[in-house]
């Protein structure tokens, strides 16, 4: 049995970049979301899709399973699924844009789109 599909794996699998007001410009350096304004990341996936990646890096523990990424040394973004390794991991900006939903379930994810929120 496969664990449960997320919103954001598929809102972020789907993104174009420079569509549906995702920023454009997708590579290597940092970007600013359309959306909300905060600065992240745009990296490609192992899938070859482009997600938008948070700055900075979390404790694995405060992420919940399926909202793990890793960024290889190469740029390429890999979820982590289930798997907790035992340092840091990043997240998706798509997870805690202030012009989605508030993240329920993760005080980090709630404490990151709040911060997105006030600038």
């Amino acid at each position: 049995m496969s664990d449960p599909v997320r919103l954001g794996d598929v809102l972020a699998g789907m993104a174009t970049p420079g569509g549906g007001g995702i920023p454009a410009q997708p590579g290597a350096g940092g970007t600013t979301c359309n959306r909300c304004g905060a600065r992240a990341d745009w990296h490609r996936t192992i899938r070859d899709k482009w997600i938008l990646i948070e700055l900075g890096e979390w404790p694995v523990g405060a992420v919940p399973p399926g909202k793990r990424w890793r960024v290889a040394g190469e740029g390429t973004a890999v979820n982590l699924g289930r798997a907790q390794p035992s340092d840091t991991c990043r997240i998706c900006h798509f997870d805690v844009c202030p012009s989605q939903p508030a993240p329920v379930g993760s005080p980090a994810l709630l404490a990151q789109w709040q911060k997105n929120a006030w600038g």
